[in-house]
């Protein structure tokens, strides 16, 4: 009888329950089902790409011949062969519809030179983007952004990636941002003139007067203040100043990883308040804490064995080899990216998460995440840990939306305001 008849719901129910593997299979096509579904309709919003430092380095912005097409072929330009990790192809296939693109110049005590150098890459950005317009697009604001990804294009922003190519000059700062500039680190690798970096030895304490003017004006101006890269110290000094959300354009959380670039619990325990956001990294050694082990332990060993064989640069090179076999270096996966958003939601928030790559300023994502394909596998991996759709569609790029807004608004509450003139240190000129 037909009351009797199992319904299709209960037979695949049943195959599931007596077919684990399937049960598996199952929900890794619903995780990925869910996953596209967030992207379709909230692409990614990437905070961090290196692609035009790649320009400088592989072409020296010569780029009238480069094709940004399909850069798979590019290993022929680099010393070690490595291949590009970014182009219109797989930003595609990877759902990306917006990117900052980082106008990174190196740590540089010579400021006027970092300042002609920014204006470069912000020259050599513009004009890969004008290149190709059916693809990529310019833009400035939330608004813009939007109706980029409407229009099926990749929404283009300017972040720049480090204080030092301001020349400590709020003047110039300005003219940055006139340019399209819409985010800055504050510090690179190295500390500046007025801000301490993670990675060096600290000088201010954080921020000096001048950098809190900085922030000031970043906010006046309606600039996103990155605080990648920077200190405890400078994280706060900084949210302290601040009067609109920041952001961490490429970090992870240290409680996950220990490295001094990740954000510490006490940073990320302040974000609710000040409505910032931290773009996760997929850089494996800020990821995964048994690599960033692992490449301590290497880093000894090199020391080492430079000690002993003084003078002897393929005696080391073969010893440092033997070792390397010996010891292999931990995988990195996605998982250990999601584990990183997993503690950021647990602290701050899921309105605290965003995604920043970091693709073409590392050797490798994680497996499965290579290069810039692979966002659609990371939200997939959420998904299969319980992170619902509306989630999904904020972690991509509906919390760097707001945030953009928030810093838009701030700017047009102030827009009546003067221009700071603070200088360096604090001296006038005279008369």
């Amino acid at each position: 009888m037909q009351r009797f008849a199992p319904s299709l719901a209960a037979l695949a129910a049943g195959l599931l329950l007596s077919h684990p593997l399937h049960a598996q299979g199952a929900a890794d096509d619903a995780a990925i089902v869910a996953a596209n579904a967030a992207l379709d309709a909230a692409p990614i919003f990437d905070g961090h790409n290196d692609v035009p430092n790649q320009l400088r380095a592989r072409v020296a912005n010569q780029i009238n011949a480069f094709d940004f097409e399909d850069t798979t072929d590019t290993g022929m330009d680099h010393p070690q062969g490595a291949v590009m990790q970014t182009d219109l192809a797989r930003l595609k296939e990877g759902k990306v519809g917006a990117q900052f693109w980082s106008v990174y110049v190196p740590s540089n005590p010579d400021e006027a030179d970092a300042v002609q150098q920014v204006i470069e890459q912000i020259d050599v950005t513009r004009r890969l983007i004008a290149r190709y317009p059916a693809a990529l697009r310019f833009a400035t604001t939330a608004d813009q952004v939007e109706s980029a990804i409407a229009d099926g294009r990749v929404a283009s922003l300017l972040g720049m990636e480090g204080g030092h190519s301001i020349g400590s000059s709020l003047g110039v700062l300005r003219q940055l941002h006139a340019l399209g500039a819409r985010y800055m680190t504050l510090t690179h690798n190295s500390n500046t003139p007025w801000a301490d970096a993670a990675t060096d030895t600290p000088q201010h304490g954080g921020l000096s007067p001048f950098g809190v003017d900085v922030v000031r004006e970043m906010n006046r101006l309606g600039m996103l203040v990155d605080l990648s890269h920077v200190s405890e110290a400078t994280m706060m000094d900084a949210i302290d100043a601040a009067r609109a959300p920041v952001i961490f354009s490429h970090s992870g959380a240290r409680a996950v990883n220990g490295h001094p670039r990740n954000v510490p619990d006490s940073v990320l325990s302040r974000l609710p308040d000040n409505g910032g956001i931290v773009m996760v990294v997929a850089l494996p050694g800020f990821l995964n804490e048994d690599r960033r082990q692992w490449f301590a332990r290497r880093s000894a060993e090199e020391a080492r064995l430079k000690a002993l064989f003084q003078g002897q640069p393929e005696a080391v090179t073969r010893a440092l080899e033997t070792w390397e076999a010996a010891n292999a270096e931990p995988a990195t996966t996605i998982k250990h990216m999601a584990d990183h958003i997993d503690h950021i939601r647990k602290v701050a928030g899921v309105e605290a998460i965003g995604i920043g790559g970091d693709f073409d300023g590392m050797p490798s994502g994680p497996v499965g995440f290579e290069d810039v394909r692979g966002y659609p596998q990371l939200f997939a991996e959420l998904a299969r840990r319980g992170y619902s759709q509306t989630e999904l569609e904020m972690i991509a790029s509906r919390n760097a939306l707001r945030v953009m807004r928030a810093a838009e608004a701030y700017a047009a509450s102030v827009a009546g305001e003067p221009p700071i003139e603070t200088i360096i240190g604090g001296s006038q000129p005279d008369g």
